[in-house]
């Protein structure tokens, strides 16, 4: 079955064939005129290409008749960080988190210019490429991915034989997705560091070791159902100096983690931990008890309110915390109650996104 001209253009695109990707599009100028998809397409394909003019054109073009999209919010924003126009990147980039808070992209483009994001080192990343890692996301590279599945089928063929020869070598298959993909590769594991330190600020300088173990226990953690232990793994290894493509493929491993319930959920850490260092602990769900107050409703809908961390009678008292719901759950507010809810950020600021709550029938 043929494929259309822009599903071409992006299986190109994730090749990085850029130019290829171009030359396909614009011969089908006169087919897709006026088309969101077509101009937003071509600007990425040019914006990664270098070609920075046709960039904005195109995406002004795609602008004209949508304004909100992600994608290209994200697009014209490199732009303008490209530019070193950094008022005009941080707007965008606030639009797009007013519009999809928890855009990982976004939030790291934000910081990146609230602490490094001067002229000379904006200079560098461009000459470097790693300027890239703020542009619309192509997605996985196929031809990439093929030499990964090969080498980590060499992988896994090297471990089973170990494994059968050398009695008592752990095990970390499971029953959840084989993830045998995000295998480090030879490269990565003999190189797991970022080799340019001074071009970025980093959380955790770990060592090559560190930064191998983490890695390998996030993927362990993860066939054992321990999500919130290998989401600790994965956020020490996001905010450490480890490579990017590291970094990518334990993003990658962070897709696969389940919502738990509070039948299942394991590895709570305490609210006094996620005080103290809440960058390892975001996106870790808690099942934290204690009682409400500051109630409120809001417009639209939802239900925020404070919980006060600790026993039923709070002689032993942790903290307090806000907490957001969607819409309003059923709780009664002054009755002691669990929630199950997922450490979140605004700003310097934690919160939980309340999913659940639990309250004894029996007061």
């Amino acid at each position: 079955m043929s494929k259309d001209a822009l599903s071409i253009a992006w299986t190109e695109m994730r090749r990085r064939h850029f130019a290829t990707a171009i030359k396909i599009l614009e011969n089908r100028r006169d087919i897709y005129e006026d088309n969101f998809e077509y101009y937003l397409t071509l600007g990425i394909a040019c914006l990664y290409a270098g070609d920075i003019g046709f960039a904005s054109s195109y995406f002004q073009k795609a602008r004209n008749i949508k304004l909100t999209d992600t994608r290209l919010l994200l697009g014209q924003a490199a732009i303008f960080l490209r530019r070193r126009d950094l008022n005009r990147a941080l707007q965008y980039y606030l639009e797009i988190k007013e519009n999809e808070p928890g855009n990982k992209i976004a939030t790291d483009a934000i910081e990146f210019i609230r602490t490094s994001g001067d002229y000379d080192r904006i200079c560098r990343w461009i000459d470097t490429g790693r300027i890239e890692q703020f542009y619309p996301p192509l997605g996985p590279n196929p031809d990439k991915i093929a030499k990964i599945t090969g080498f980590s089928v060499l992988i896994v063929a090297l471990c089973v034989t170990l494994i059968i020869l050398i009695p008592g070598k752990p095990k970390y298959t499971g029953s959840r997705a084989d993830l045998t993909i995000l295998s480090l590769t030879e490269d990565e594991l003999n190189s797991p560091k970022e080799k340019n330190l001074s071009s970025q600020s980093y959380n955790y300088i770990l060592s090559n070791k560190e930064i191998t173990k983490k890695y390998s226990d996030a993927l362990k953690y993860f066939q054992e159902g321990r999500d919130n232990a290998a989401l600790i793994e994965i956020n020490t290894i996001l905010n450490s100096d480890a490579t990017l493509s590291i970094k990518q493929k334990a993003q990658v491993l962070m897709g696969y983690l389940e919502i738990p319930d509070f039948d299942t959920i394991k590895d709570v850490p305490s609210f006094i931990n996620v005080s103290k260092n809440p960058s390892i602990y975001l996106d870790c769900w808690v099942d934290w008890g204690g009682k409400i107050s500051n109630v409120n409703i809001n417009e639209n809908g939802s239900f925020t309110c404070d919980l006060l961390i600790g026993d039923e009678d709070l002689q032993h008292y942790e903290g307090t915390v806000n907490v957001r719901f969607d819409s309003k759950p059923n709780i009664q507010v002054n009755q002691y109650v669990k929630i199950l809810g997922k450490i979140s950020k605004d700003g310097n600021n934690i919160y939980l996104a309340g999913r659940s709550v639990y309250q004894s029938i029996y007061k």
